[in-house]
């Protein structure tokens, strides 16, 4: 039986039922109607669109006829063609009627809320998602007799759009605006709440499968997702943009999936970078300290050195589980002082640079993979963070990265480049101070942020040795806006304070943008050896602090 607007028109499905159902029916829908609304706001029109219908037991009878009481009636969903959407907008008017459009093809109704009325927001909230209808943020009332301003038109567009036939405002404002705004044909009848009639049949429509919505977890998001809570989907929301930075979120992409994403507003930018970071995020794979994201967040402090060469740093001071150990008393020492978690964490001399040619005449003797291996392992099994650290000699920094690719598929393994040891022929280590281009730097962070995306890693560290300005030429041409690949420059000069800070400053000029900053404290060549709060007052505090 359908009955529009309360004004007295029956459609076609109520001549199917017989003449003494009819009249009993009649009657009770009238008294239903003018108790409720009176003649301009009429029940649901239930047109069964998504298979919604009675069942034996439930307003059918014995036989499975429907004339035993209404249809039900559900929105008709779907879940978006691309893998991964992002809705644009930043408002809540905005948001809502993103999340409205990609999930919703057809409602048999709405909900209306007023823009900034945060009381029947929470109730809007409820009504939608009990019901499986769209929320939708509406202005406040007023405005012009014709609903002339941008988001009115837009607000009233969806409806048209979706073909509601009942509007239900939540709220003195969204209901003045939707009767002074009423949508383009076919106009729905604005409910006065929402029960009885103005709902009677409507369900929720099935779950939307395999789709996880993305909701930045601020006010503005609320209505819509909402909205996504009401089509069936499953959501996510995040304390930022990145969803790899966030510890909640990886879990919860982790435990699931996410083969398809639609993302609720434009703070989560381009769709494939955002596919780029979910995939990493449903990995559930974390940073030590937490999360796929080195900075901020955290702070790391390490050893330097070689392991089972006292001469090389104080690494390699001690033996493996001997150097975990003091890594993380020294790191203990910053916690106090940093706002940040502090992660203790190893700077391995990776590649050598030799007095020798050696058999490949390259001056540079590179530790084999197995050697170092126990190592990285190690550290990576205690929450340590590890840096492989490449003085190469005539070898080139991209030659030397990729034969340590199988330690760096582990996720807390980053590089460092040290310009000081890239030399040409015929130069010498320890004669002359070696240096390096930007595109050859640029070569090697491609590389590495290619290979870091290509297995689904968190961000990996790239960190630039430099105590003087010519050891990077061109360094203003240094890319940095890589979203896999975070770049430190590290500051390793030694002496007294006063020459360690001029060495700082000098490095700060014209750096290239969105770097990182990182300092070396030596426990023999500085005079003297900086303390943990004296290097915390340097500024910028540095995210790295490595002792040699």
């Amino acid at each position: 039986m359908i009955f529009n607007g309360g004004c007295g028109r029956w459609t076609g499905a109520a001549r199917a039922i017989p003449a003494r159902s009819r009249s009993r029916l009649l009657m009770a829908v009238l008294v239903g109607v003018l108790a409720v609304a009176g003649c301009t706001s009429g029940a649901t029109e239930q047109r069964g669109d998504a298979g919604g219908g009675p069942k034996a037991g439930a307003g059918a009878d014995a036989g499975g006829n429907a004339d035993a009481g209404p249809k039900q009636v559900q929105a008709v969903t779907a879940v978006p063609k691309d893998a991964t959407t992002v809705v644009a907008g930043t408002t809540a008017a905005q948001l809502a009627l993103g999340a409205s459009r990609a999930l919703y093809q057809r409602s048999p109704a709405a909900v209306l809320v007023a823009d900034g009325d945060r009381a029947g927001l929470t109730r809007a909230t409820e009504t939608a998602e009990r019901l499986g209808v769209p929320l939708l943020v509406t202005p406040a009332a007023g405005g012009g007799a014709t609903g002339s301003s941008a988001a009115g038109d837009a607000v009233r567009a969806e409806l048209s759009r979706l073909k509601v036939r009942t509007v239900l405002p939540v709220g003195a404002r969204a209901t003045a605006w939707a009767r002074q705004h009423p949508a383009a044909s076919p106009s729905p009848t604005v409910a006065p709440n929402a029960s009885g009639d103005a709902v009677a049949g409507i369900h929720p429509p099935a779950p939307l499968k395999d789709l996880v919505v993305l909701a930045l977890d601020q006010p503005a998001g609320q209505a819509a997702t909402a909205t996504a809570r009401a089509g069936g989907a499953r959501v996510v929301r995040t304390s930022t943009a990145d969803p790899r930075a966030d510890g909640s979120a990886i879990t919860a992409l982790a435990k699931d999936g996410a083969s398809r994403v639609l993302a609720l507003g434009s703070a989560f930018g381009p769709a494939d970078r955002l596919r780029a970071r979910v995939d990493v995020a449903a990995t559930g794979v974390q940073l030590p300290g937490g999360g796929q994201v080195l900075f901020p967040g955290r702070r790391m402090v390490a050893l330097y050195g070689h392991p089972g060469s006292s001469a090389l740093g104080s690494l390699g001071q001690q033996p493996l589980a001997d150097a975990i150990a003091r890594a993380k008393r020294v790191a203990a020492d910053y916690q106090p002082l940093s706002k940040e978690k502090v992660v203790p964490a190893f700077e391995i001399i990776t590649t050598v640079s030799s007095a020798s040619a050696g058999s490949d005449g390259n001056y540079s003797s590179e530790t084999p993979v197995d050697t170092l291996r126990p190592w990285v392992e190690a550290a990576h099994r205690e929450g340590l963070y590890v840096v492989l650290d490449l003085q190469p000699g005539y070898t080139d920094f991209l030659t030397q990265a990729k034969r340590y690719a199988p330690l760096l598929k582990l996720p807390n393994v980053g590089l460092a480049l040290d310009p000081e040891w890239r030399l040409e022929p015929p130069q010498r280590p320890m004669k002359v101070i070696g240096s390096v281009d930007a595109a050859e730097v640029n070569r090697t962070a491609e590389w590495l942020a290619g290979f870091t995306r290509e297995h689904h890693l968190p961000q990996k560290l790239l960190m630039l040795h430099q105590f003087r300005l010519d050891m990077i030429s061109d360094r203003s041409a240094v890319h940095t806006g890589y979203d896999d690949v975070q770049v430190l420059i590290h500051a390793d000069g030694f002496g007294t304070p006063g020459e360690k800070f001029e060495t700082w400053n000098k490095l700060h000029r014209n750096a290239p943008a969105d770097v990182r900053w990182g300092w070396k404290n030596f426990y023999r060549a500085d005079s003297p050896t900086f303390t943990p709060q004296e290097t915390m007052e340097v500024s910028p505090a540095p995210v790295f602090v490595s002792y040699q």
